[in-house]
């Protein structure tokens, strides 16, 4: 399955699909039918296939697809998966958080009071590996849905979220206490397909650098 860039693309839908569409559309893809079918999954004719932003790490170190793009966070949160990280591509920038109601900070009293604070996330790795760098302890509980509610109905302490303006903090009552680390997209490759593939990959990163 080949496109205009002789690669087969997996897109993350979601907060960083639009700049990703935008970016194929400045490297001459014509991403038109993608834009217009929000439930088509797979665009063969073009070389793109869409799925959820975890999922992308996932097809591209299998070679269900040869580049991707994908959120620094993810990245962080799926260490081990065999991927080359090629390019910060400088969109979709946003800050992984810890946070807690607003006032007097539970997280700091559970820590002081008990010795250990509860956490919720959708990203345990990011959260276990930064609270314990930062010599706290705590128990890391993984939340699917809206992790903001989490707090809110006493279930933890704090939560470490990603964010990109604050808002959906702020309107449910909760305060950033903590920076994490920054985020922006990124390109990978399948490990075989930077081979393989060398003369096609190298052409989109040069076309890339270039803009």
């Amino acid at each position: 399955m080949t496109g205009d860039l002789g690669l087969t693309i997996a897109v993350p839908r979601g907060a960083l699909m639009g700049g990703t569409l935008d970016l194929l559309d400045r490297l001459g893809v014509d991403t038109s039918e993608v834009r217009a079918n929000d439930r088509k999954l797979l665009f063969e004719d073009v070389g793109i296939v869409t799925m959820r932003p975890s999922d992308v790490p996932t097809y591209v170190e299998a070679g269900a697809a040869d580049v991707g793009v994908v959120g620094k966070d993810v990245l962080m949160e799926q260490a081990g998966r065999d991927v080359y990280e090629l390019l910060d591509l400088g969109f979709g920038g946003c800050q992984m958080v810890l946070a807690s109601k607003d006032g007097p900070d539970p997280a700091a009293e559970a820590l002081r009071r008990l010795g250990i604070m509860r956490v919720a996330t959708k990203y345990p790795r990011i959260a276990a590996r930064y609270l314990e760098d930062t010599g706290r302890q705590a128990e890391i509980v993984e939340v699917k849905g809206s992790v903001e509610l989490a707090p809110l109905t006493g279930l933890v302490d704090a939560i470490v979220d990603l964010t990109a303006t604050g808002t959906t903090l702020r309107e449910n009552g909760l305060v950033v206490r903590e920076e994490i680390v920054s985020s922006t997209a990124r390109l990978i490759a399948n490990p075989v397909s930077h081979k393989l593939k060398a003369r096609e990959i190298d052409a989109v990163l040069e076309a890339l650098r270039a803009r």
